[in-house]
């Protein structure tokens, strides 16, 4: 259940795709926030969207690939100095990455996700979620 002060926050989907033992993550463009850092693709909920509908249009927007489903929810982070709530979410896709927003995509193990210049939020998932845990 969210907190009055989370209501009030933007919620931003982070998709956490895995195909065999890695992670896609993409580089963010420089002229944006956190621009050459690295993240888990997604972006903001309209009004009314559903986390599938807002993957969806994201990553077709984003990375012309299709969104199979939507599962868990995994974790959630308020991006600092911002009033966005990321919430990481476990997704399925079908087609091949394509850097159209991003400077570049890549498949990553979890090894390789701690060494990369992470956001904020994606930061903190990797150390706090993912830490320790078996890809599967």
């Amino acid at each position: 259940m969210r907190t009055k002060d989370q209501a009030e926050l933007i919620r931003v989907i982070a998709a956490v795709i895995r195909k065999d033992s890695s992670f896609l993550v993409c580089q963010r463009p420089l002229h944006k926030r956190h621009g050459g850092l690295w993240e888990f693709p997604g972006g903001k909920l309209q009004d009314g969207e559903s986390l599938f509908e807002a993957t969806r249009r994201e990553l077709a927007e984003e990375l012309q690939i299709d969104v199979i489903s939507t599962g868990t929810s995994l974790f959630e982070a308020v991006d600092p100095g911002s009033k966005f709530l990321i919430e990481f979410v476990e997704v399925e896709i079908q087609g091949d990455p394509k850097a159209i927003e991003h400077q570049e995509v890549r498949w990553c193990s979890q090894a390789e996700l701690a060494t990369l210049s992470l956001a904020p939020a994606d930061t903190k998932f990797v150390r706090e979620r993912l830490r320790g845990q078996a890809c599967s």
